[in-house]
């Protein structure tokens, strides 16, 4: 008989091992099986909530641009007028070639890319063409970051969605491949490649610098 009763968690009196409420004061027995399902969740939202930074990323301006503005002096007091809006306009959804976005503390700039129909042992299928994107990641924060070239990118050409290319890989020549980690301070040259269709118009390219992160560097190229 003992194994077929409990102990109730509230008045401490002998139950039935099954009830799931106790039948002297009426109170329900509960378990630990909602509570891990709520410390999950909270973790979950932590771990997001850690990870998600900005809500969009930054156009940072070259210096030679923030050269000239500085040295405009005819214009002192209508400095921080210009410089609030600049700073408004250069919240953008997506970049360009040449365009370096900032999000939590961590640089990326599209720098170029490339068309290659292949090489003798390795063609893209017929009717595709490869495309080579490079870019440089610059990771100011205080930790480091990853990046994967299957898992931080995904890419799209004209709205449908691209595989990570190991065969446009072969065509990077020199060029690192964008994986590995990034220590706090430090910077990442490489190529992404994919195989497209050779009539395409539009490349959008989504790069996240952490996993939990729903934010994303959105960067776009247009033949």
């Amino acid at each position: 008989m003992e194994n077929e009763t409990k102990l109730c968690k509230h008045c401490k009196s002998e139950i039935p091992k099954g009830a799931k409420v106790c039948p002297n004061c009426r109170k329900k027995q509960g378990g630990i099986g909602k509570w891990i399902v709520i410390v999950v969740v909270v973790v979950i939202i932590i771990a997001a909530m850690s990870g998600g930074g900005a809500d969009k990323p930054k156009k940072v301006e070259n210096a030679s641009t923030q050269n000239n503005t500085d040295n405009k002096a005819d214009v002192v007091n209508n400095t921080t007028e210009d410089t609030s809006v600049k700073q408004e306009d250069s919240e953008k959804d997506i970049f360009g070639i040449g365009e370096t976005a900032e999000m939590n503390d961590v640089q990326v700039t599209m720098v170029n890319y490339a068309q290659s129909s292949g090489s003798e042992y390795n063609k893209p299928a017929d009717g595709n063409e490869f495309v080579l994107v490079e870019f440089e990641i610059a990771n100011n924060s205080d930790s480091e970051i990853n990046i994967s070239s299957m898992a931080s990118f995904e890419a799209y050409a004209d709205d449908y969605a691209l595989n990570y290319s190991v065969s446009a890989l072969l065509e990077k020549n020199d060029q690192n491949q964008l994986d590995g980690t990034i220590a706090a301070g430090k910077k990442m040259n490489g190529v992404i490649g994919y195989e497209v269709p050779a009539d395409w118009k539009t490349i959008e390219i989504h790069f996240k610098d952490n996993v939990w992160s729903s934010n994303k560097f959105k960067f776009e190229i247009t033949k």
